[in-house]
């Protein structure tokens, strides 16, 4: 495949007209593997035209146009499904905001070579958060923890969405069936990872409120994860063969 020794970084936008010139050349600057796939929700604020900009100007750089925001979990799944056409061999999910740094991606490239997915993790040993107040450090530690323990699993931080999956994974855990959105999500697509014997390690990384803009999430994001947890370990999915 040709981009099978290249990796996508999948960045969902939705009125990030502010954030995406910086964003995007932040990201090709970290390495030369990388390519930027961003899947725009038809953005009021013309992400999407700006984007199209970009991608006239740097050949590492494509756009899928969405006709609609249907969130967060919907958007990646497309963005997955346009890089695994274009054979890319490993996938990468961020925050288009800053909130995760794209300083860190070479470490999750790095720590790929030897694991299906990498995690950029606020709760290993040298992660940590930044200018979060104390009800959002303990929402998102109590988050994880809750999901841990319910799903039975050891991974420390399962509502992260900086990640690194080697195409193997995302071609296994028949993405087709993932119905979660925003924290749940990314606890469903750790969890079918791990349930699918693929090995899962984390990186530390620091995350930060956005630089621009305001934040994506919500009560009924948070509200979703809580009850979805239960539904991702009743399911009965198993992996593709």
């Amino acid at each position: 495949m040709t981009n099978a020794g290249r990796a996508c970084v999948v960045l969902p936008t939705y009125d990030e007209r502010e954030n995406l010139p910086a964003i995007v050349p932040a990201i090709l600057a970290t390495s030369p593997e990388l390519d930027v796939l961003v899947v725009d929700d038809d953005s009021p604020d013309g992400t999407g035209l700006l984007a199209d900009q970009l991608a006239a100007r740097e050949p590492r750089v494509r756009v899928l146009h969405r006709a609609r925001k249907e969130g967060l979990g919907r958007a990646y799944l497309a963005g997955f499904e346009v890089a695994l056409r274009a054979g890319y061999g490993r996938i990468l999910e961020m925050d288009a905001d800053f909130s995760h740094e794209p300083e860190r991606l070479p470490a999750l490239l790095a720590a790929s070579r030897d694991a299906d997915l990498v995690l950029g993790s606020r709760y290993v040993p040298g992660g940590g958060t930044s200018h979060w107040g104390v009800w959002r450090r303990l929402l998102s530690r109590g988050g994880s923890l809750y999901a841990r323990i319910i799903l039975g699993v050891h991974v420390r931080d399962l509502t992260g969405g900086f990640k690194c999956f080697r195409r193997e994974v995302l071609e296994r855990i028949d993405l087709g069936t993932v119905t979660s959105a925003g924290y749940a999500f990314q606890i469903e697509l750790t969890y079918r990872a791990l349930r699918a014997g693929f090995r899962v390690v984390e990186v530390p990384i620091v995350f930060a409120d956005r630089r621009i803009g305001q934040s994506k999430m919500s009560r009924a994001i948070v509200l979703e994860a809580l009850w979805k947890v239960w539904l991702i370990r009743a399911a009965r999915w198993r992996p593709r063969r």
